[in-house]
């Protein structure tokens, strides 16, 4: 057990209760989705489920600051939970499985706890600073996790999300390059490729674009499987925009293929 574990614990009464709300809204024939300012999809269940959460951390975290994709800052301290109501809304949208309600908690810029809950895929991973990364149903009912010991990118499994963020930051011809070094790709996307990272299933993973509540309950999880995240520039900040995980033997060659600038 860590110093976090109530809130480890907490975060999962969150987790059961999105995912409740999301698998009865998921496929729905009367799902609301509308197009937001930056021309992604929001539907009336990412909106639900983050008031939802929101509602249990006034009652339980009063002095917590919450950071949501939807609703966006309320309150300020050291402690602040990190909310996306569901990670893949296209997917959602659409009837594809591959979606997840993503809870983290930072304590003075750290990332201390992180859950991704995946009702539809029936799978949930976790992890809290010091603690170990773990997948499985509940507290009670979980394996641990460790990341792969694969130390040659001609040995290893990629998975990513899409070509075209790497294309609009110029970087289409690096992210060719690595999937060519690679053994196996695929596109598993979003949070699934970093949880298979942290699993072992996968070696590496990396997106190029994304907000901080994409990325902050993954960190965590990754780290205490014996990974190591970063973006693409190297940072280990929320706010860099991009998000490289790997099992840690390959993280520096991953980064170098995908940023290195080719010469023309």
């Amino acid at each position: 057990m860590t110093g976090y574990s109530d809130d480890l614990r907490l975060a999962h009464v969150m987790a059961d209760a999105a995912d409740n709300l999301t698998m009865r809204r998921f496929k729905a024939v009367d799902l609301k989705v509308e197009t937001k300012p930056d021309l992604t999809p929001v539907s009336d269940a990412d909106r639900t489920v983050e008031e939802a959460i929101r509602g249990t951390l006034r009652r339980a975290r009063p002095r917590d600051a919450v950071i949501g994709e939807e609703f966006g800052n309320t309150g300020w301290g050291a402690r602040s939970w990190v909310i996306d109501p569901i990670d893949g809304t296209k997917n959602y949208v659409r009837g594809v499985p591959v979606w997840a309600t993503l809870i983290a908690l930072m304590d003075h810029g750290r990332v201390v706890v992180g859950l991704v809950s995946a009702p539809a895929l029936g799978r949930r991973w976790w992890a809290a600073k010091g603690g170990g990364s773990w997948t499985g149903r509940s507290l009670t009912k979980a394996t641990r996790m460790n990341v792969s010991k694969v130390s040659k990118l001609e040995d290893a499994s990629f998975s990513y999300s899409s070509f075209g963020g790497w294309e609009e930051q110029g970087r289409l011809d690096n992210f060719l390059d690595l999937n060519r070094a690679c053994w196996r790709t695929r596109a598993y996307g979003d949070f699934w490729s970093h949880m298979m990272v942290a699993e072992g299933a996968v070696d590496l993973s990396a997106e190029p674009e994304l907000s901080p509540w994409d990325i902050a309950a993954l960190t965590v999880i990754v780290e205490e499987a014996g990974g190591r995240w970063t973006g693409l520039d190297g940072g280990t900040g929320l706010e860099g925009g991009s998000l490289v995980c790997t099992n840690g033997l390959l993280h520096d060659e991953v980064l170098g293929r995908l940023t290195t600038p080719r010469l023309v």
